[in-house]
């Protein structure tokens, strides 16, 4: 019986649905969009408002002005004394906080069910109500210039990745760094931060995400009542960002810095994203990380070089393909000590080659299909993964159609569907290649 159970838990975990939640959605007269999703299990409720705006949205000259600004909201509003909104949330039990990316930035409260229309109020006065004065910058700013000094100024990986995507985007500002470059950090003014907000702040560039135990008539109640009474922001235009021109030469960086641990090699190429309605590319790349180096242990890369031929203590490779223009496919290799990261490089090329040549294995896929299918599943467990799974791919370019047919997707990519991808990517003219050293390098 135990034996029968073991081997019936993958195929009830294929049966089990990956959006066990109702999911509701509306969009407001004003053009916000809203999405509910009931989860009854605790009598707790995440209410995030996402804007479809994010670094690489910014002004050439203004880098980091979205990450500041998203600072600055949490300032006085019309309604509110600076401060007021995080004291208010704390007092009654809950917790918020802040994020921006290349592609959004997004605000939230995890707080009792009850008090939803309180967070709702409050996030809506800052919607179109935001008060910023001359003091408030100057504090923030240095706020923003520490948080880059200790993330990375003090972090030799995080400098070196800074300079690899600089040099993967040859044009578009996914190549510059969302918290900003020093330099421009400490010229960010409150007229700067006004503009970004009068041109990127308003209901009509924004999702509503409201997710655990309400029920969906309430949601859009509440929204209309607090949401659907500010107007439109006129000032709000289409997305307009530079694009990639083609990219005809392969690039390479050297490195050195004392406090790199262990030398190590990168290489990252420009990769396709997912796109509304078209996916399957990204699916099959999605499954390619996992195959080349998603494990520490049975993955191509670990395998050949780590543990047939011993020549690395660490390999991987990744794939993020959730955002709104090209994105990028990564790989690495740390050598065992004693071999050059010249020899690092040719092997981590010559398992790659193998594997194209190869082949996948079909075991394998259906392993990593069933892990992703599994990390899927349990991520509904979670109120706040399931709001940031839909507000994440709404201000991305995505439908909530398409993160609900994300695992099916998965689930059908084949092992030539792999391979068709892997071709399409792994183009050297594409790529960057960085060499990380603890020291500079000797010429000889």
């Amino acid at each position: 019986m135990r034996q029968f159970l073991i081997g019936l838990i993958p195929a009830l975990m294929l049966a089990l649905p990956a959006q066990a939640s109702e999911v509701t959605t509306y969009s407001l007269d004003n053009g916000m969009d809203v999405v509910e999703i009931e989860d009854h299990r605790a009598p707790v409720v995440v209410h995030m408002v996402w804007y479809r705006v994010g670094s690489a949205d910014e002004p050439p000259g203004r880098s980091g002005i979205a990450h500041f600004l998203e600072h600055l909201m949490f300032k006085a509003t019309d309604e509110l004394a600076s401060g007021e909104f995080s004291e208010t949330v704390a007092l009654n039990g809950g917790s918020d906080n802040a994020f921006t990316s290349y592609d959004y930035t997004g605000y939230f409260q995890r707080i009792a069910a009850d008090r939803l229309e309180l967070v709702m109020r409050m996030e809506a006065s800052r919607m179109d109500g935001l008060a910023l004065v001359p003091e408030d910058i100057a504090t923030e700013r240095d706020v923003v210039i520490e948080e880059r000094n200790l993330r990375t100024e003090n972090d030799a990986g995080a400098l070196f990745n800074e300079q690899m995507r600089a040099a993967l985007y040859l044009n578009h500002r996914y190549g510059v760094p969302i918290i900003g470059w020093k330099h421009e950090a400490h010229s960010l003014t409150l007229e700067d931060a006004e503009a970004f907000y009068k041109a990127h702040y308003g209901p009509n560039n924004a999702i509503l995400v409201v997710a655990g135990d309400v029920q969906p008539e309430d949601v859009l109640a509440l929204a209309e009542t607090y949401y659907g009474v500010i107007p439109p922001n006129p000032a709000i235009q289409p997305r307009e960002r530079t694009q990639e021109p083609p990219q005809i030469a392969e690039r390479r960086l050297n490195y050195a810095d004392p406090r790199i641990g262990n030398d190590y090699v990168v290489r990252t190429y420009l990769a396709p994203e997912r796109d509304a309605g078209n996916q399957e590319t990204a699916a099959a790349l999605t499954i390619l990380a996992e195959l080349l180096g998603g494990s520490p242990t049975t993955s191509v890369f670990a395998r050949k070089l780590q543990f047939e031929e011993q020549k690395a203590v660490y390999t991987g490779a990744w794939y993020s393909g959730q955002n709104l223009d090209d994105t990028s496919f990564g790989m690495a290799i740390v050598p065992v000590s004693g071999m050059s990261l010249d020899e690092a490089e040719a092997a981590l090329d010559q398992a790659l080659a193998e594997f194209l040549e190869e082949g996948v294995d079909a075991d394998e896929l259906d392993r990593i299909k069933m892990q992703i299918r599994a990390g899927q599943i349990y991520a509904l467990d979670n109120v706040s993964s399931m709001a940031n799974r839909y507000g994440a791919a709404l201000t991305s370019g995505l439908t909530v159609e398409d993160v609900q047919a994300w695992p099916g997707i998965l689930d059908a990519i084949t092992a030539e569907d792999v391979l068709v991808a892997a071709a399409m990517v792994f183009d050297r003219r594409m790529s960057v290649t960085g060499h990380v050293r603890q020291t500079e390098e000797v010429s000889q």
